[in-house]
């Protein structure tokens, strides 16, 4: 069951609970619970009638609405059928209204903006006066939040949303969103021929990883009995030859070589790179 459909029988025993209303009995209208007939005692009825969600958007801090993922604006209509005897007249009806209103008011935690009632009735069935009122109440609606908690803290004027508004770690951020939709960095570069070259991005890559377009990994040069190496990559715990990974800089190196009879060629000129970063 949502919070929302749970909301009239939560509702019904907040009220049964309030001392000031111990001599009326509270019910929910859906399902319907047959009444003694002839009436002898106030009975009030509670029903959700109807249920509106909106978007909701906050300012960003620079202007700019941006719609909330998680919460909605709820604008629910509770009614209300007040069963009063015969006996004790119409006043009766508009008494219990009153108080039933005053308490859900400034007893509870709802946040009710709106309430009101119609005519009064008579019901031959039942022998009993009846009065429809109802409360309109707005408030934030979080879908998530499951249903079984008191009702005085149903509400804290942020509808259901509890631990997702209090708890923002629970939530993924901007940057871990953007990593999920955009885990690799693709671009390509020209060679310069410098024998070593800088390349600065806009984060910290955990791996990194260039290769010589149209060009094998590596190719064997007998002239100069050595490996040219076209391609290489790095991480955080160690490299390939001719590349290294420090913070958000990559940094690439030609005609430089650590390593005996092998010979990068990450930055030759006129040679088009790709570099693949992971972030």
């Amino acid at each position: 069951m949502s919070s929302i459909s749970a909301l009239p029988g939560d509702i019904v025993r907040w009220l049964s609970a309030q001392q000031d209303l111990s001599d009326i009995t509270f019910l929910t209208e859906f399902p319907a619970i047959k009444k003694a007939v002839p009436l002898r005692k106030v009975i009030v009825a509670v029903g959700l009638h109807d249920v509106t969600l909106t978007d909701q958007f906050r300012d960003d801090g620079n202007g700019v609405l941006v719609r909330q993922e998680y919460c909605r604006s709820a604008a629910m209509l509770i009614h209300l059928a007040i069963h009063v005897p015969f006996s004790r007249g119409g006043h009766t009806c508009h008494e219990v209204f009153s108080d039933v209103i005053d308490a859900l008011n400034f007893a509870s935690d709802l946040h009710i903006e709106e309430s009101g009632c119609e005519n009064i009735v008579e019901d031959r069935d039942t022998d009993a006066l009846v009065l429809k009122g109802y409360i309109r109440i707005t408030a934030d609606f979080c879908p998530a939040a499951s249903s079984n908690m008191n009702f005085q803290s149903f509400f804290d004027k942020t509808l259901l949303c509890g631990s997702h508004i209090r708890d923002m770690s629970i939530h993924a951020s901007a940057d871990e969103k953007h990593l999920w939709e955009h885990p690799l960095f693709v671009t390509r570069y020209m060679g310069t021929g410098e024998g070593s070259r800088l390349i600065t991005l806009d984060f910290a890559p955990s791996y990194a990883a260039v290769f010589a377009v149209q060009y094998p990994p590596m190719l064997y040069n007998p002239t100069q009995q050595r490996t040219e190496l076209y391609s290489g990559s790095a991480s955080k715990f160690g490299s390939t030859e001719g590349i290294t990974v420090s913070g958000r800089d990559v940094r690439v190196y030609s005609d430089q070589g650590t390593f005996p009879g092998v010979m990068p060629y990450l930055n030759k000129a006129g040679f088009t790179y790709c570099l693949v970063a992971a972030r």
